[in-house]
């Protein structure tokens, strides 16, 4: 089956292989599509780039408290043990009769007291250990309460992504991803390859319409993440999207792509 050809289902599988839930068989025939479609890729470094921003929300981890008291609680027995031995190898020998059986009553009595140490400081462990896991539970549920409104914040601000089109080398390899929010109007590209322009060139975006000359959509900066305005009639329609290496600062659209032309690749409009 052609996952391209099912909107929902590539969204889903996307979103699964962004958040490493998709395992085995299934994700190695879902990174096969994605090296021959570029459909497949696209929805895939989407998620990829939504995954990346909401890892950004999780907040850092503590261990928790009965873990210390467990580790105090080992402590203080192996000190008690060693107490207990220093004092019967310290003790002076009893004489006569008592000779005989002195050591081991001290042995025994040490050996209680451990004991009796032990019960203690185990029944106050866990005693302990029901009051942290309580609080701990009272406080997930508060941190993923405020986990959820954020995470719903974010998802709310997240520009759409109703045009996607990641635009390839000559190698077949990604370089761009280049998403357009047309509510926003707004392109959205992330640099996913390892290209850096000298600091006398520029890449220049090229909407490739039907029927006419290559249009002009802005002038990257040298950044990994960059937004460019534009109006949905210059991307509307598109069937492609190009990248050229121009002089710095770009050249005028009735000009036209004057360098090479790096970058190149399909403008798919979402259907979900």
């Amino acid at each position: 089956m052609n996952i391209a050809q099912h909107p929902e289902l590539l969204d889903r599988l996307a979103a699964a292989w962004a958040l490493g839930t998709l395992k085995g068989g299934a994700r190695r025939r879902f990174e096969q599509a994605a090296r021959e479609h570029p459909t497949v890729r696209a929805a895939a470094l989407l998620w990829q780039e939504r995954m990346t921003g909401m890892t950004e929300l999780q907040p850092a981890v503590q261990p928790a408290a009965h873990v210390w008291t467990r580790i105090d609680n080992l402590v203080q027995a192996e000190q008690a043990v060693r107490t207990a031995r220093t004092a019967r190898a310290d003790a002076p020998r009893a004489r006569g009769w008592l000779a005989g059986w002195w050591p081991g009553l001290g042995l025994a009595g040490a050996l209680a007291t451990v004991a009796a140490v032990g019960v203690a400081l185990q029944l106050n462990s866990q005693l302990g250990q029901t009051q942290v896991e309580l609080q701990a539970r009272s406080e997930a549920l508060v941190t993923q309460a405020s986990l959820n409104a954020q995470l719903q914040q974010q998802l709310a601000a997240m520009p759409r992504a109703d045009y996607v089109a990641v635009l390839n080398d000559s190698q077949a390899g990604a370089a761009v991803l280049v998403t357009f929010d047309p509510q926003r109007r707004q392109l959205h590209l992330q640099r996913v390859g390892s290209f850096q322009e000298a600091e006398d060139r520029s890449l220049q975006l090229w909407a490739l319409p039907p029927g006419s000359g290559p249009k002009s959509l802005g002038v990257l900066s040298r950044e990994r993440l960059l937004q460019l305005a534009a109006d949905p009639a210059a991307v509307q329609g598109v069937p492609t999207l190009a990248i050229s290496l121009e002089p710095r600062g770009g050249v005028p659209e009735a000009v036209g792509p004057t360098g090479p032309v790096l970058f190149k690749g399909a403008l798919i409009q979402r259907q979900i």
